[in-house]
């Protein structure tokens, strides 16, 4: 390109800030999105109808749902850290039998929905399961009247289910940090004569709270936006509240104060976990430190490591599945399937991938923006665009319901004007409601995919490539997706299971007459046949495996790269 030809290319402007400029105009448009349903909740919270109803909902509602969700808050995050904190340190820093195969299964229970976990539980351990069938074959008891067995349905159930399922979002976390550990740090300390349990103590945990907190804060996330094993399990949550509320007893007023109520935990969780990991920052040297030797456990205390491993990934993963393989063999469920299973994966399928698409999509445009974008309030709106997998599906739900169905209602009313017909609703009868509701919630996960991407593309990369003539433009096609197709393809992928598998968004936004495989798993449960729904929760666990595989991995290749 000659000297004169390159000023008349810079002389273009449309072609260098365009480009910037309308990745801005989407990264706004996400944000105003995702600020949409909070002050449509909070407009809706402050009307007259729901100041009258407040003062039910303070004396009879809150104080046991708050409570309830406190109760079960601290119960998972207990569970969470101990186990996800223990298996992480113990996989990282030791070598006992079984260790690689345990490092991806512990992944495994990331795989099964909450909810499907906490209906195989109930099956397992009801009066009717095989343990408490294989107790009175053993023993000769008759009734319950006769012994005693530990029932589910209740707040220890609760914690116990939830936290086997979601411990790995904290083991995740806190084995890459402790992956990363420095061996000086360690061997200093173990030189200085520091055993076992006080190196962990005194410079494991420590060191492991910024970790610690962002996988708890996504753990407790989880539990707050679950609703079917709350309700399945009789924990009467600030969810389960919020869609009996509504659903049940008719008041849309009364169920966004709640929600608002929620959205203020939500708020206080994310500040604790902001304020955890900025009490306390660790940085690693510029060079890539020596990574810790593990220390080989033999004999009885390399088979206990052994077993504290294998227990969370047994309970959260390979019981359950077992369980639904058994029912799927024993009622030949394949063969018996009717139409509306197959009706409800097709739903599923298509609903789960436009979503993804266009999440992934305006996720490439956001961290885009933020790479190439020179607008002072991008960060700024990239981090509110980022913020809706905070919200719970209830309360997304809700903060939905009202400006879509004023957009329907405008439509209607005009079409009826000019044209004498009504087209319907438009988004609430069509399942856009439903992708709407994927995009706010699931973006995050796009945008943060995306950005991991742009991470490993050193930005002296995009200096060269301006210096020989190519725009913005060129940049994303011709630089950027190339390098980036690894990530996008794996964003894209968690997005489609979070949105496969997500329920309460769905519960209370989906179309009449369109099921989906996780409302079909909960209407089966509903009517106390879960087993019928069998071959419904082994498709989602069977799509949502290869994600969890693909993390651990992840995980494994990050440990092993800091050991050549």
């Amino acid at each position: 390109m000659s000297l004169s030809a390159s000023a008349a290319h810079q002389a273009r402007p449309p072609a260098r800030w365009r480009p910037s400029t309308r990745l801005a105009y989407l990264t706004a448009a996400a944000a105003c999105l995702v600020a949409l349903p909070v002050l449509a909740l909070a407009f809706t919270a402050l009307s007259r109808e729901a100041l009258t109803v407040w003062p039910h909902l303070a004396a009879n509602v809150l104080p046991v749902a708050l409570w309830n969700t406190a109760l079960l808050l601290a119960g998972v995050a207990l569970f969470c850290g101990a186990v996800g904190t223990g298996a992480a340190w113990l996989v990282t820093q030791y070598e006992f039998p079984g260790r690689r195969s345990l490092e991806w299964l512990l992944v495994m229970p990331l795989a099964l929905p909450t909810y499907i976990t906490a209906y195989v539980y109930v099956e397992i351990l009801g009066f009717q399961g095989p343990f408490q069938s294989a107790l009175r074959a053993l023993t000769g008891w008759r009734s319950l009247r006769d012994y005693w067995f530990p029932d589910p349905r209740n707040l220890p159930g609760a914690v116990f289910i939830l936290g086997i399922v979601l411990y790995p979002y904290v083991y995740l976390s806190v084995r890459a940090l402790f992956s990363m550990q420095s061996a000086a740090l360690i061997e200093s300390a173990r030189t200085l004569g520091t055993r076992r349990w006080p190196l962990f103590w005194r410079i494991g945990l420590p060191m492991a709270r910024p970790a610690l907190a962002a996988g708890l804060t996504l753990a407790l996330l989880e539990t707050l936006n679950d609703i079917g094993a709350s309700e399945y399990l009789g924990v009467r949550s600030l969810t389960i509240s919020v869609y009996t509320t509504w659903i049940n007893r008719g008041s849309l007023a009364g169920a966004t104060q709640i929600a608002c109520v929620m959205l203020l935990v939500v708020v206080g969780l994310m500040a604790a976990e902001a304020r955890t990991r900025g009490a306390r920052r660790f940085a690693l040297p510029v060079k890539r430190p020596r990574p810790v030797g593990r220390i080989r456990l033999s004999g009885a205390r390399g088979w206990i490591a052994s077993l504290a491993c294998f227990l969370p990934a047994l309970f959260g993963a390979v019981l359950p599945l077992y369980y639904l393989l058994g029912e799927l063999w024993r009622r030949d469920l394949v063969a018996q399937a009717d139409p509306t299973l197959w009706r409800a994966l097709a739903n599923t399928v298509a609903i789960s991938a436009l979503a993804a698409a266009l999440i992934v999509v305006i996720g490439i445009g956001i961290a885009a923006a933020l790479r190439l974008g020179r607008e002072r309030a991008l960060p700024l709106l990239a981090r509110i665009a980022s913020l809706g997998y905070a919200l719970p599906g209830t309360v997304l739900a809700l903060g939905l319901l009202v400006p879509l169905a004023a957009f329907d209602n405008v439509v209607a009313d005009a079409s009826r004007a000019l044209f004498g017909a009504s087209p319907g609703l438009l988004l609430l009868g069509s399942g856009a409601a439903l992708v709407i509701a994927y995009l706010v919630r699931f973006l995050t996960i796009a945008v943060n995919g995306v950005e991991s991407g742009y991470a490993r593309i050193s930005p002296r990369i995009d200096d060269a490539a301006r210096s020989l003539g190519a725009d913005r433009r060129e940049l994303l096609r011709r630089l950027h997706w190339p390098l980036m197709r690894p990530a996008i393809a794996a964003a894209a992928l968690l997005v489609f299971v979070d949105c496969m598998k997500e329920l309460p968004a769905t519960l209370l936004l989906r179309p009449l007459n369109f099921d989906t495989l996780a409302t079909v798993v909960y209407g089966h449960a509903a009517r106390g046949v879960f087993e019928d729904g069998a071959l419904a929760a082994l498709l989602i666990v069977a799509i949502g495996i290869y994600p969890a595989l693909r993390l651990a991995r992840a995980g494994e290749q990050t440990s092993v790269s800091r050991e050549n």
